[in-house]
């Protein structure tokens, strides 16, 4: 039986009642955080932190990629109402790395049904840092366009104690989440739990039409840790979670989401004067998918797939990293490690589920990835308000091809020419990067990084080439890149702008649609995955100001510019530019806001090409989209959050979401997903 938690509205009552037994006074109130509706600016150089716990707007986040929509040059590629892939500046897939609490994660389908982010509960972790660029060497190899981290803050406890955390979600369409989380401890150690659940149905864009995008997900969590004294934490960590997603862009649907997950993490502090601190941890994680035409649809036969067809892949991740943070001298600090991590990706399928069980066949391997890193990163300062940071990476790569046939659809399969061969290139990264205080509130900077990417699952082994149906002999990308900026912050106002420019040798793109030959004079279409050089250009900025008593504006801005150098045309599946504006009032007791988004059109595209999420289907007109929220904290750990999304049910499409598909008993695709239409939500939270 899956996990599951639902707080009924008498618990939550209760839980309020605990704690606020009597109306408390105003200074007893925690003040009222402002609805986010735009992620706050970066104090540092190309640095976002979000709190994923934090009321936000649009509908709070169900996954780890609409947790990020907040962030300027984040876009997400819709599939349906869960699991979307994240884009930063226009990159998608493992251009943009996703670690969680230092560990690797890498989703199964070879349609990538499963981004990383599919195996992400906001609401159970602390903090995301969104670092944009290469110009980070700590968190593992080819992160061109810059990486998220998703972390926990393992609790201290002066004394003995206890915390509880709760929320609960509800929303049109059915959408209803729940979230609770437990730590106590004493000095000595610590226990922790917690516990996701969110659901939604079917939901409707502007136009009243039903999108195919219900789902159901939930996880658990839970660690202990050893505290014995104030430099030292030992936690033993462990997770389980499913779920499954209907998809409105292909012929199947995500029956099965699990994923298992094992973590042993050591870290102190001041261990000598040069020697500032250690961070030592290993993993081990599992995800097991299952996707099919038959449990969440009705069952259509299709030339394609005439039976109920099954696809079941896994994917075995394991690996650690060792850090240490050095201080040579006083005016030089270093942090300096390894990292290891290794995957093995495993299917099995049925054409026909009812006379051929996928259950009882043997998984087939078909990849093995390692990749051994060694980095270290240095800042140092020049002055009273100049530093200089710089790093190094070299990351050691092994990867096999464990097939035997590569599958070809229609025309059933073939031999795989590259079979059994391996590749072990040796890659390297590194940035530079100069800051200068201006004035005490304000940096700017400008760095140089340049980021060395081998392909990955879904470009080597998901597509083929041109003249092979093996992809695996692939070129690595190379990213060399310029970021220029400045951020501020000083009383009321914090702004942050960033400029960005590259240069991409080998930028892996992707075509669909490729016609080739086949046996007995037949053509056949085929994705391909082929290298081309190109190049991009583009901005972020973003200002939050509070002004008069209780008013505060916030405005983003941000925007990319690709080019396909070889081919001279546009590089496909880059965003248009949008700004979004929001105005909120709040006290220490309520808050009232409303926000703006105005997305230009986008005519620059290229049919067919783009990366391994999606491909450009055509241009895409502008939009603008209005929402309202407003927050009330009727206890002292007690609040109410209430939104409404697309007010006035706009009927639009993201310009990068996929195409739908036709699905039994649901309207004729539009050329791409549409939005959801109005929504209206709210939340609750109760910390006691």
């Amino acid at each position: 039986m899956p996990f599951s938690i639902s707080l009924r509205p008498g618990l939550v009552a209760g839980l309020v009642l605990l704690s606020a037994t009597a109306a408390p006074a105003a200074d007893d109130i925690v003040p009222l955080s402002p609805v986010v509706v735009t992620a706050p600016p970066g104090e540092r150089p190309l640095t976002v932190v979000l709190d994923p716990k934090a009321a936000a707007q649009p509908i709070p986040a169900n996954d780890g990629a609409d947790v990020l929509r907040a962030v300027p040059g984040v876009s997400v590629i819709r599939k349906g109402g869960t699991d979307g892939d994240p884009t930063l500046r226009g990159m998608a897939g493992s251009r943009l790395g996703i670690l969680v609490d230092g560990e690797s994660i890498f989703g199964g389908c070879g349609n990538r049904m499963d981004p990383p982010t599919a195996y992400v509960f906001p609401d159970a972790y602390d903090r995301v840092t969104v670092l944009k660029g290469p110009e980070s060497v700590r968190y593992g190899p080819g992160n061109s366009a810059g990486v998220v981290l998703f972390d926990r803050t393992a609790p201290r406890f002066a004394a003995a104690g206890a915390e509880l955390d709760t929320a609960l979600t509800a929303g049109s369409f059915g959408r209803n989440d729940e979230f609770v989380e437990a730590r106590a401890g004493n000095p000595r150690g610590y226990v922790e739990a917690a516990g996701t659940r969110t659901e939604s149905g079917d939901y409707d864009d502007g136009a009243g039409r039903a999108v195919p995008s219900s789902y159901r997900r939930w996880s658990v969590h839970g660690a202990a840790g050893w505290t014995p004294d104030a430099t030292t934490a030992l936690e033993l960590s462990g997770l389980a979670s499913d779920g499954r997603a209907a998809y409105a862009d292909r012929t199947m649907d995500g029956v099965k989401f699990a994923r298992r997950n094992l973590g042993l993490r050591l870290r102190r502090s001041g261990l000598s004067p040069a020697v500032a601190s250690l961070d030592a941890s290993v993993y081990l994680n599992a995800v097991d998918h299952v996707m099919d035409n038959y449990s969440l649809r009705p069952f259509t036969p299709t030339a394609m797939m005439p039976g109920h067809s099954v696809s079941n892949p896994d994917r075995l991740t394991y690996g650690g990293r060792f850090e240490l943070g050095l201080a040579p001298t006083a005016d030089t600090s270093v942090v300096a490690g390894i990292d290891y991590q290794a995957n093995r990706h495993r299917l099995r399928t049925t054409a026909d589920e009812i006379t051929d069980p996928y259950e009882v066949k043997r998984r087939t391997p078909d990849a093995r990835f390692g990749v051994a890193g060694v980095f270290a990163e240095a800042t140092r300062l020049l002055g009273p308000a100049r530093r200089l940071v710089a790093g190094a990476r070299a990351d050691f790569w092994s990867v096999r091809d464990e097939r035997t046939v590569v599958a070809l659809g229609l025309m059933g399969s073939a031999p795989d020419p590259t079979s059994g061969r391996r590749r072990d290139p040796v890659l390297g990264s590194g940035f530079v990067r100069y800051e200068q205080d201006l004035r005490p509130a304000t940096t700017a900077y400008v760095g140089v990084g340049h980021a060395e990417r081998f392909p990955d699952y879904w470009e080597l082994f998901s597509k083929e080439t041109a003249t092979s149906v093996s992809a695996f002999g692939v070129r690595p990308e190379q990213t060399t890149q310029l970021d220029v900026g400045l951020t501020h912050r000083s009383g009321p106002v914090t702004a942050s702008l960033s400029l960005f420019a590259n240069r991409v040798t080998d930028f892996i793109l992707i075509q669909s649609g490729v016609v080739k030959p086949a046996a007995m004079g037949r053509t056949r279409t085929a994705t391909i995955s082929r290298n081309v050089d190109a190049a991009s250009r583009g901005a972020e900025a973003s200002v939050t100001c509070a002004w008069g008593s209780g008013w505060r504006t916030d405005l983003s801005l941000s925007g990319v510019y690709g080019e396909n150098r070889t081919e001279h045309r546009p590089l496909a599946q880059q965003p248009p530019w949008e700004s979004r504006l929001g105005l909120g009032y709040s006290t220490a007791r309520w808050s009232a806001g409303a926000v703006g988004r105005f997305v230009l059109a986008q005519t620059r595209y290229a049919l067919n090409e783009g990366n391994i999420v999606g491909q450009d289907l055509g241009p895409t007109g502008g939009y603008a989209v209005f929402a309202l929220n407003a927050a009330w904290r009727f206890a002292t750990h007690a609040q109410v959050t209430a939104g409404v999304d697309n007010l006035f049910g706009r009927t639009y499409a993201e310009s990068l979401n996929r195409g739908g598909v036709t699905i039994g008993g649901f309207p004729p695709p539009t050329l791409r997903i549409n939005e959801p239409g109005r929504t209206v939500w709210a939340k609750l939270q109760v910390t006691y």
